[in-house]
């Protein structure tokens, strides 16, 4: 018997109308077997059972044409039962290997596409290396290891060294600064005002140059 496989033009994909073919001539096949056994079974003989006499002639009460000729096609069915069988696997062997590869590489895709549109980070001017406990800064949500790459109208761009920052805090006291900071690779922004508090300054941390 010829195979579904062997209809398919070579180097062709697997597709799933393919398994669903083979499975379908398994399926012909499996009836076919199993109308020759109902033969079988209304001879009384099965699959097995012997077609001679006790004394060694063959038996007068069975057709034996009709016996042999339904165990030969079930012998050979039964041969291309276990080739389909073979082939199914191994078409949904490579079915769901080509779906593992493509979800592998949409997911790669899609994370390369997500690296792409996140965007690029200009590199910080300072760093804060001390915070006080209840100062503006602290209060603006400013933390230990923040990267500056803007302090109000100062940015990576127009940074000369810490009194362009010292200058913007003494002209915008009691006015709210925008901060931009790089946190754990993300970009943070928060609302600064420089103003009198308990402590020293008009900010409550210390920030230092980023060797450029």
């Amino acid at each position: 018997m010829k195979m579904t496989g062997e209809n398919r033009a070579e180097g062709s994909e697997i597709t799933m109308d393919d398994v669903k073919n083979l499975i379908k001539k398994k399926d012909e096949i499996e009836e076919q077997i199993k109308a020759y056994q109902d033969v079988l079974e209304d001879q009384g003989v099965g699959v097995d059972g012997p077609l001679v006499d006790a004394e060694g002639y063959p038996r007068a009460d069975v057709n034996l044409y009709t016996i042999r000729d339904a165990r030969h096609n079930i012998s050979c069915l039964q041969n291309d039962h276990k080739a389909i069988m073979a082939e199914i696997e191994e078409a949904l062997h490579k079915l769901h290997a080509r779906e593992k590869a493509k979800r592998e590489q949409d997911e790669a895709g899609s994370q390369q596409e997500a690296m792409e549109q996140q965007p690029t980070l200009p590199p910080p001017f300072a760093k804060v290396d001390a915070v006080t406990g209840g100062s503006p800064a602290f209060k603006a949500g400013l933390k230990v290891g923040d990267e500056v790459i803007e302090f109000g109208s100062v940015n990576t761009n127009n940074f000369q060294n810490l009194q362009n920052i010292a200058s913007v805090v003494q002209h915008s006291e009691g006015k709210p600064l925008r901060v931009a900071v790089i946190r754990d690779g993300q970009k943070v922004q928060m609302s600064l005002t420089p103003q009198r508090w308990s402590g020293r300054g008009l900010l409550g941390c210390n920030i230092i140059p980023v060797q450029r």
